[in-house]
């Protein structure tokens, strides 16, 4: 399916690859260099189309893409799409997905949300020179698009930490959702929930997944001297390796997110090639911090903590209890949305891990 619609239709002249490799983000130009253009079209390439929601002087935030193709047919494969579905896209961006669904279903079929008016107008332009008629919207995707449901199929190309209900609400029971959950701690992951007859959707986990953060759930990026200026922290020790609590697994990444809410990690590595780098726990809400100092062959490592919450303790032993379930994978953590809010769960729907 992924080759049914070329996507070099929907690159535009100049923008940002970022490969699927040790390679380098380098920025390519049709005109300039056309071969590493088409070479960065061409392979598994996520490629950068806006930065700053297009306006000029920014910090270079990441706000529209192509995905890179191997994202885009996990998400597609996870959605099943099936002869004349009637299907929901929330993020339409360069149109390449909508172009594909559209070839699968019927462009008649399809109707895709973009915020970004601009972002939507070039898109409609790319699929029109494809071939491809589906219906676009301009709107804040999260509350969907009432006036073409029941949905049989809903696919979101933007990550959320709360999935909005309204999805679940304009989608028939037996429906799928395909979304990058992204909570604010660790990694994201592709989410596929199924639409029960109640109002509610479950399901698994079953793949690795990031993606630009819809727009109304970004949360605003703060340096780590915003957190540590003028604090006197409390310093104490870990023989917990911060490396493991770091990056042991995406199942630790859910465990701990949903153990630990509202924080976010980060990783921040020494500009020399001695091997140390920091772990950082960040909370926006109330300003705690936690600091957690690797250095190599040492047995003990530092611990500074400021604020309401201890989020080194915090996170420790949500990490701890992971590994106390028998360190489980992501894909035996699943989600529950209802009207009422999401729960995280281990194994069934029955055993909730949230506080």
């Amino acid at each position: 399916m992924i080759e049914s619609v070329p996507r070099h239709l929907f690159v535009p002249d100049r923008a940002l690859a970022m490969p699927d490799s040790d390679e380098p983000n380098h920025p390519i130009d049709r005109e300039a260099r056309p071969e590493e253009w088409r070479a960065a079209v061409d392979s598994n390439t996520a490629i950068i189309t806006q930065f700053d929601d297009g306006a000029e002087g920014g910090a270079g935030l990441f706000s529209s893409s192509c995905s890179a193709p191997a994202t885009v047919r996990d998400f597609l494969s996870a959605l099943d799409l099936r002869d004349r579905d009637r299907v929901l896209e929330i993020g339409t961006g360069t149109g390449w997905t909508a172009a594909l669904i559209s070839h699968r279903v019927g462009s008649e079929n399809v109707t895709s949300i973009e915020i970004d008016p601009e972002v939507l107008a070039q898109a409609e332009k790319n699929l029109k020179q494809a071939g491809y008629l589906p219906r676009l919207v301009q709107g804040d995707g999260t509350a969907g698009q009432p006036d073409g449901a029941p949905y049989d199929r809903v696919h979101v190309a933007c990550g959320v930490s709360e999935v909005p209900h309204a999805w679940v609400e304009q989608a028939r029971p037996g429906g799928v959702i395909v979304l990058p959950w992204n909570p604010l701690y660790g990694n994201g992951h592709l989410a596929r929930l199924t639409v029960a007859g109640n109002g509610t959707a479950l399901g698994r986990f079953p793949e690795f997944a990031n993606y630009m953060m819809a727009r109304g759930q970004r949360i605003a990026g703060r340096s780590v001297s915003s957190y540590t200026e003028g604090t006197e922290p409390a310093r104490s020790t870990t023989e917990l390796d911060p490396r493991t609590v770091a990056w042991d697994s995406y199942g630790a990444d859910i465990a701990i997110g949903t153990l630990v809410p509202g924080v976010e990690k980060r990783m921040c590595a020494a500009d020399d090639d001695s091997g140390e780098w920091t772990l950082w726990l960040l909370e926006p809400g109330s300003g705690s911090w936690a600091s957690v100092d690797y250095e190599p062959g040492r047995a003990a490592f530092t611990v500074e903590q400021w604020g309401d919450r201890h989020l080194w303790h915090e996170a420790a032993a949500a990490y701890l209890q992971w590994v106390d379930w028998g360190s489980p994978s992501q894909d035996r953590f699943g989600m529950t949305v209802a009207s009422e809010g999401q729960t995280i769960w281990l194994d069934s729907p029955d055993n909730p891990i949230n506080p």
